[in-house]
This record gives C-alpha cells, sequence and structure tokens, in this order.
C-alpha cells in the first residue's frame, strides 16, 4: 500500500503530523508513506523516520492553477491507494484533486465558526486537538489515536555543529520569544526578567533562540536581562534548534514553532499562551502549559497584530515570578 500525505505548511502543524505517520508504519510495517510539503517548512519534517519518500512544493516555480494542475498530474503516476490532505486549503485541493482517487481530509472548524471568532461574537473554543483530528482522518485504515508523541529529526552533524558552539549547552535553560503575531509573544520585558532569574538558579546563561528576523528583539531581550542570557536567534538553522533542545535542561517557548520542535525531541517545555487556545494540544509532565485564562481569551484563531481589547491583560499580567515558580514546582 502507497499512500500520500499532504501538509505543506507550517513548522507546527508539519511536526504534528508525526504521530500519524508513526502510528500507520506501527500498523501496516510495509506501507510506503509519501510526504507532501511546501519547501520553505522541509526542514519540519525531512529525515522524519516514518516517512519514505518527501515530495517538496517549491512555489517559486510557480503556484498558479497550471503550475499546480501539472504538479498534481506528476504525482497520479505513483499510482497512491489513498490520498490525506491534512492541509485542507485551495492549494492541496487542487493537488489532490488532480491526483484523484480516495482522498480523505480531516475535520476543518467551520466557516461560520470562524467569521463569528474573527468578528469578536463568540470567544474561539476548539473541538478537538489538531492531532485528534488528524488521526480522525484515517479512521478507514482503522489506526487509533495514542498520544500526542511527536518526532522532530536532526542528523549528527546538526548536532555536533551544535557543540562546537562557543557557549556551553549541556542541561541549559533555553528560550523563544518569538512567535508569528504580536499578541501570541509574550512580554519582552517578562522574558527579560526570566533570564535574570534562570540565570540566578543555575548560574548558566540561559540561551536565546529565534529566527534572523528575531535578532533584535531577542538582543534587547539580552541586553535588559544585564547580558546574563546569550543571544542564538538567527545562527541556527531549525534542525540545529532541535539538535540545541535536545541537550537543553528545559524550554520556555510562546505557541510557536520552538514549541513543536522541543516537544518533539523530547525536551521539557513550559508554553505560554495568551489569546489562542491552549485547547488545541495536550500537556503532561514534560510539556506544561502556562496560561493565565482570562476573561477574554482566548480571542483568536491564530494571534493578532494588536490585542482587541487594548488592555493585553493575557500576557501583561503574567510576571516572571509565576513562571519561575512553575519551573520550580515540577522539580527542575
Amino acid at each position: 500500500m502507497r499512500i500520500l500525505i499532504i501538509r505543506l505548511s507550517s513548522i507546527g502543524d508539519v511536526i504534528l503530523t508525526t504521530p500519524v505517520l508513526k502510528s500507520l508504519k506501527e500498523k501496516y510495517p510495509n506501507i510506503i508513506i509519501d510526504f507532501l510539503v511546501m519547501k520553505n517548512f522541509k526542514d519540519a519534517i525531512e529525515g522524519c523516520p516514518y516517512i519514505d519518500n518527501l515530495i517538496i512544493f517549491d512555489k517559486s516555480k510557480g503556484d498558479g492553477l497550471k503550475e499546480l494542475v501539472s504538479f498534481g498530474k506528476e504525482l497520479k503516476k505513483n499510482k497512491y491507494d489513498y490520498i490525506f490532505d491534512l492541509h485542507s486549503k485551495i492549494r492541496s485541493k487542487i493537488i489532490s484533486k488532480t491526483i484523484g482517487g480516495k482522498i480523505y481530509t480531516y475535520k476543518k472548524r467551520g466557516l461560520l465558526k470562524t467569521i463569528l471568532v474573527k468578528s469578536r461574537i463568540i470567544k474561539y473554543r476548539v473541538d478537538n486537538t489538531i492531532v485528534k483530528n488528524y488521526f480522525n482522518a484515517f479512521e478507514v485504515l482503522g489506526v487509533k489515536y495514542k498520544k500526542e508523541d511527536l518526532t522532530f529529526s536532526y542528523t549528527n552533524e546538526d548536532l555536533q555543529k551544535v557543540v562546537n558552539l562557543s557557549v556551553d549547552i549541556e542541561n541549559v535553560p533555553i528560550i523563544a520569544p518569538g512567535a508569528s503575531k504580536e499578541t501570541k509573544k509574550w512580554t519582552q520585558e517578562g522574558f527579560a526578567q526570566l533570564v535574570k532569574l534562570l540565570y540566578e538558579k543555575y548560574n548558566k546563561k540561559p540561551l536565546i533562540i529565534g529566527s534572523k528576523s528575531e535578532y533584535e528583539m531577542c538582543d534587547r531581550i539580552r541586553m535588559m536581562s544585564g547580558d546574563l542570557g546569550v543571544n542564538l536567534a538567527g545562527k541556527l538553522t531549525l534542525k540545529e534548534s532541535g539538535a540545541l533542545l535536545s541537550k537543553a535542561r528545559f524550554l520556555v517557548t510562546n505557541d510557536s514553532g520552538p514549541f513543536h520542535i522541543g516537544r518533539g525531541v523530547k525536551c521539557p517545555t513550559f508554553v505560554i499562551f495568551g489569546p489562542t487556545s491552549p485547547e488545541m494540544f495536550e500537556y503532561d509532565n514534560e510539556n506544561i502549559l502556562v496560561y493565565l485564562g482570562e476573561e477574554c481569551s482566548p480571542c483568536s484563531l491564530h494571534g493578532d497584530k494588536d490585542c482587541p481589547k487594548k488592555h493585553f491583560n493575557c500576557m501583561k499580567k503574567l510576571n516572571a515570578k509565576k513562571i519561575m515558580k512553575i519551573i520550580e514546582e515540577t522539580g527542575r
């Protein structure tokens, strides 16, 4: 049996498919799994031991209807027994329909609910976790949900590059202050104060990770902490970030890609939620939720540029001492 799984973006959503991939391989050891992802996000899944063929869609080479249909026709030659569209948007639908055959998608949020949330008429409440929704698409193959066990793969070369950094990486706390939307970010002042508290407790400079575009933000946090952190933003690839997190004492992050990378390499992770719903994921002793549960939260599907209430209480009321207390209560 050969199947195609489509999840084009983004980092977290791609990594969240890995529990399904693992379960498929456990139930059907001889199954051939092809995985289609956009080029910009291939590092989120490349090297995954549960994928046989990673197929890359490079939209820079053409992203119109003609190019999508042509791409789908090429994939049709693989004669898939099943296609599972876990992206379920226009681009993936065109590709899957062009391939044809047995196509299954996962249940997405209804249009009416989306409109009501975006209009601030109702709060956003999820129907189920993302991973469980993914599993629902595979009922036809009898694959059952077990747990939210994520996988993020990196190479020995990635690990060696991290080891060769001129900083202490063993058992060091790491913070990831970035996020795709402004309201998903805890305050820079809060992160800076947390860096101070972490340094005082562990006597090691916490590492600050992020993308190249987040360098200045991360450096402001470093400076506000009194230079008690090490800014590695923009200095690591996604794979190298995963390798680094595999060596960390723990990670403190916003609702963003590093949350899932950390979980994928079994790094204890404290994740901060504000305007978005924490019910999208599951938590345990290794993945700890930090959430004030303000009356107006969750207010957004994916975060916004500004707080719709203009007070941003869901993040501003959260202080570093509270997070430090949560960390200490876990015995770390």
